[in-house]
Formats: structure tokens, sequence, C-alpha cells
């Protein structure tokens, strides 16, 4: 290659840098904030003697988050007179909940370091600790990610898929951002641990696929189960165990699909699927293999990057003053 060239790649490689995002390693903070990591686990323990619940909310934020124009903490902002945020998207009202829980881990590490540690990093070491507190895997997260100057419920309503979905959209959905089957199969076991809601189930009782009749996959035990929490014309925000063993991160929630106890319609269809089948009994029977996949599934998804320009918001649910303008004409 001539010497003429060399410049040329060299600007390349620094695009194609900046488009992917962030180089992302682990103990990114281990200089400018030694305690983060540590800081966010004692929070995550707090929050989970208040209310085991919240660890298992906090965990889904890493996937509305990171599904979103990837991992960059925009789930977290609040709706502004000039910007719809991801809060209120179909998926997420009346849904996704905890963010206090977020907050007060901004709050330590500000404390600790200040405009140090993006919310965006937050949410994956939160995620990580959900997992491991709870009886589930523990491993090493990479970070350094930066934090997005705007939001949208457009993009959110457009990726975010429905409890009606089923495996095929799923596998379809996850392949977009190069997650696999397995990926997928072992990262909808985040449903062994917190609760849905009626709503999400009502037409698997009463109205599958606009049958008038219920999901003939349902086992007629639990079935009857569910009858009772959410009958017809019940308050459909009434919550419900997503699996047998909701405190606890274990292969429960499998062995529950293979009974025909699935809480979720798109859980449920992963075992009537032919090809997600294999998966769910396989890690039903074994519960390591379920652990790396899923731990391995959970590194993949952190990995997604828009690329956009971004900070380390001083509070989660804003940007910084300073980037104001920059984010409405962003939005």
């Amino acid at each position: 290659m001539s010497h003429l060239q060399l410049p040329h790649l060299i600007i390349y490689l620094l695009l194609l840098t900046v488009a992917t995002g962030e180089i992302l390693r682990p103990r990114f903070y281990s200089e400018t904030c030694p305690e983060a990591e540590s800081i966010v686990r004692n929070e995550m323990k707090k929050a989970m003697i208040r209310e085991a619940r919240s660890v298992a909310s906090v965990m889904r934020l890493q996937f509305h988050d990171c599904f979103v124009n990837g991992c960059d903490g925009s789930v977290l902002l609040d709706d502004t007179p000039d910007m719809l945020g991801e809060k209120l998207s179909l998926s997420n009202i009346n849904s996704l909940r905890s963010f206090e829980v977020v907050d007060d881990i901004k709050e330590a590490l500000e404390k600790a370091c200040p405009a140090t540690v993006s919310c965006a990093d937050i949410v994956i070491m939160a995620s990580r600790d959900a997992v491991a507190l709870t009886g589930g895997p523990d491993w090493e997260v990479k970070l350094g990610r930066k934090d997005s100057l705007t939001a949208s419920q457009k993009d959110s309503d457009d990726i975010m898929p429905s409890p009606r979905a089923n495996a095929t959209f799923l596998i379809d959905l996850f392949k977009r951002f190069d997650l696999s089957v397995r990926d997928m199969v072992a990262l909808s076991g985040s449903h062994s641990i917190g609760k849905g809601r009626c709503f999400s189930i009502m037409f698997r009782l009463y109205n599958q696929s606009g049958s008038g009749k219920p999901d003939p996959a349902l086992e007629p035990v639990y079935k009857k189960k569910l009858n009772k929490l959410c009958p017809l014309g019940g308050d459909e925000n009434v919550t419900g165990d997503l699996d047998a063993t909701p405190r606890v991160f274990d292969n429960q929630y499998f062995k529950d699909l293979v009974s025909g106890r699935g809480f979720l319609n798109s859980d449920q269809t992963l075992y009537t699927s032919r090809e997600t089948r294999g998966y769910v009994k396989r890690f039903s029977e074994d519960q390591g293999e379920f652990f790396r996949a899923f731990q391995e599934g959970m590194v993949k998804l952190g990995d997604l990057q828009s690329g956009r320009p971004g900070e380390v918001r001083v509070n989660c649910r804003v940007v910084n003053t300073r980037h104001s303008d920059v984010s409405l004409r962003d939005s």
C-alpha cells in the first residue's frame, strides 16, 4: 500500500470507530471511579430489601433501552414540552418501573465521583446485579457508554415487541441485532424473576387470535388460576408471577414453559414453536447451560450502540443543561 493511501485508511477507521460508538471495556472506571461497581451493587441490595420485585424491574430496563437506538440510557429520560420520550411508548407505559432505583444509584455515584459514570452504564451494571443478587450468574460487564441527548417514543413503538408476539417475530427481531435464536431464548429467561400485568394476558385467557376462546397451550389448572387472578372486567393492572419462583433467578421459567404454564404468550410460544422448543427443553434440564447462554446474551445485548453523540448525565431523567439545544435539534 502506498503512503498516499494510508491517510485515507486512517480517516476511514476513525469514522468507523465513531459510527460504531464508544469503545467498551471491563473496569472502565477503575481509575476515575474505582468503587463504581460496588456502589451500584450496594444500592441494588437496598432496593431489593425495600421491594423484592424492583430488581427484576431494573433488569428489564436493559432490554427496553438497548433495543431502541442502542444502550444509551434514553429510556430513562422524562418527557419534555419538546420531546416525547420512551416511557410512554406502547410497550413501556404502565409497565416499566423502578426508575427511582436508578435515581438512587446515580445520586450515590455523583457523591463519590461527580459527572463520571453514565446512566447507560448504570443500567448495564444494575441489570447484571439484579441477576446475581437473585441467585443467577454473575459476569464482568463492559463499560464506557455515553448517555443519549434525546429519546423517541416513536422509535420505541417501532421496535419493541408486544406480549402477543410469537417466536417467529422474536427470532426476526433479535436477528436484526445479530442476536441468535439461542440468545433470544436465553434472554427470554429474564422472566425468571418478576411479575406481569393481567393486561398482557387477557387476550390469551379469553380471545386468543380472535377465536373467543383461551390459548389451547395453557395448562388447564394454570388457566383456572389465571382466570381467577384476571377475570373479565377486572383490574387489568393486577400482577401475576412470571414463573413459579419469581424471586429466584433459575431455570424454573423454562420448566414452566414445558408444562404449559408460561405467563405471557411471547413466553409460551417459545415452547410451542418448533424453531425454539429445543432450546427451551435444554435450558429446562440444564440450569448451568441456561446461565452461560444468558450471560453471553446479556453481554452481546450490552454491546448495541447507535454511534450518536452523547454525554454523562448528572441526572438520568434529563439531559445536561449545556446540551439542551442539541437535544431539541436531534429530536
